[in-house]
């Protein structure tokens, strides 16, 4: 997992691997616009690397499942709204509530081992990888409308 601010990222894109770094630099290029655009999928390098805005009202933590992707890295990029992501190594030994690998890429489990918090503030991102389980869209505090953007970079770019 990698977190870090999009303001100092010219001092920091050369330590991501070149997938993630272009990633990164299209939030950064398109941050502004992220304000007015529609909420939907923007391809950016076809199936291999695309973006969804999302609005959405941050939850209660215990009202939101862990998950994690095998196909696709999340680069979570907060526009609007703070909200807390839960973070852990997947060890394997969480149990799993739903598997929706063949339809959506994901699998929530029933909780994370070892779980820690971010709290993510505009302009910042956070990178998860296959291995890193995350719970997004949680409060901080109370309940609040929340703008992100999420890159989705399938693996096989690496």
């Amino acid at each position: 997992m990698y977190f870090g601010s999009i303001e100092t990222l010219e001092q920091t894109k050369r330590q991501y691997p070149p997938a993630i770094a272009r990633a990164l630099q299209y939030l950064k290029d398109n941050q502004e616009q992220f304000l007015t655009m529609d909420a939907g999928v923007y391809p950016i390098e076809g199936q291999h690397m695309f973006a969804q805005v999302v609005n959405l009202e941050t939850k209660r933590k215990e009202d939101t499942l862990p998950e994690v992707h095998r196909k696709y890295i999340d680069v979570q990029f907060s526009v609007e709204g703070n909200e807390r992501i839960g973070f852990a190594a997947d060890t394997g030994r969480n149990a799993v509530d739903e598997d929706l690998t063949a339809e959506k890429d994901i699998i929530f489990y029933k909780q994370a081992e070892n779980e820690m918090e971010l709290l993510m503030q505009p302009g910042q991102f956070a990178v998860f990888f296959p291995e890193d389980v995350h719970r997004p869209g949680c409060q901080d505090g109370d309940g609040a409308a929340l703008r992100k953007v999420i890159v989705k970079v399938s693996t096989a770019i690496l």
